[in-house]
C-alpha cells in the first residue's frame, strides 16, 4: 500500500506541485548534508502555501526550518510587503537553510532565527512581534502544545495555526502510548477541544513520507 501512497504523490507533484530550480535545490542539498529526510512532501508544501494564500498571510512563524524546503514554499505566497520568521535549534540546519533561502532569492522577507524555540521566543515578545496570519509548527514534537499555545497568543482571529507530524503513524489514538511525542500530541488535543478561541480538525495523510497527520485550526477571537 506504500508503494500506492508514493505513487500517487509523485503523480500530484508532477501535476500540482512540481519542483523548481530553489526547491529542488533546497532538497538536494539536505540530503547530501545529512539532514533527515523529514521536511513537508511537495504536495504539502504546496497546501501550506494555499493556507497562506487563502488568508493573506503578510506575518508567518515556521517553528523548524531545517534545510529551509517548507520556508521557501511558505515565504513564496506571503501577500506584498509580508515578512516570515523562522525558529531553528540546530546551527548547522540554520547555515544552510540560509543558503537555499538566499538562493530561491527570499533573503530579504526571511528573518531566520538560531536557537531552541521556547529559548527564542521571549526575544520575539520583547521585540513587540505582534500577531501572525499564519503559524507553522513542525519543530520538536514534545514541545507541539507549548507552541501552539504561543501561536494562539500572538494571533488575531481568522489566523490559521498548523501542526505537522500530529498523527504519528496512528498512535494518536493509544491512550497507553508512552511515547513522549505521542502524549504531547495527545494533550494537544485534549487542549484544542477544550479551547474556545479556536475551531480544528486532525487530518491524516498518507504519501511518500508513510501515515501521519496535521492539525489545522482557526483563531476565533
Amino acid at each position: 500500500m506504500e508503494t500506492a501512497w508514493s505513487a500517487v504523490d509523485e503523480y500530484v507533484t508532477e501535476l500540482l506541485a512540481p519542483a523548481d530550480e530553489a526547491l529542488g535545490r533546497a532538497l538536494a542539498a539536505s540530503e547530501e548534508a545529512g539532514l533527515p529526510a523529514i521536511q513537508v512532501s511537495p504536495p504539502q508544501g504546496k497546501l501550506l502555501a494555499l493556507l497562506a494564500e487563502t488568508v493573506a498571510a503578510r506575518r508567518i512563524l515556521e517553528f523548524g526550518t531545517l534545510g529551509g524546503y517548507s520556508t521557501i514554499w511558505l515565504a513564496r505566497a506571503l501577500a506584498e510587503s509580508g515578512r516570515l520568521i523562522t525558529l531553528e535549534a540546530d546551527p548547522g540546519y540554520a547555515a544552510l537553510a540560509a543558503q537555499n533561502i538566499a538562493f530561491a532569492g527570499l533573503g530579504d522577507v526571511v528573518d531566520l532565527r538560531v536557537g531552541a524555540a521556547l529559548e527564542t521566543l521571549p526575544a520575539l515578545e520583547e521585540e513587540g512581534a505582534g500577531h501572525f496570519d499564519l503559524i507553522f509548527i513542525d519543530a520538536d514534537k514534545v514541545h507541539t502544545p507549548e507552541y501552539f499555545a504561543w501561536a494562539l497568543d500572538h494571533s488575531r482571529p481568522g489566523s490559521l495555526i498548523v501542526a505537522d507530524n500530529v498523527v504519528r503513524g496512528g498512535r494518536l489514538a493509544d491512550p497507553g502510548c508512552e511515547d513522549a511525542a505521542i502524549q504531547a500530541q495527545r494533550r494537544l488535543h485534549e487542549w484544542l477541544a477544550a479551547e474556545p478561541r479556536l475551531s480544528a480538525t486532525t487530518i491524516q495523510t498518507v504519501g511518500a513520507k508513510g501515515y501521519d497527520g496535521f492539525t489545522v485550526a482557526r483563531v476565533l477571537g
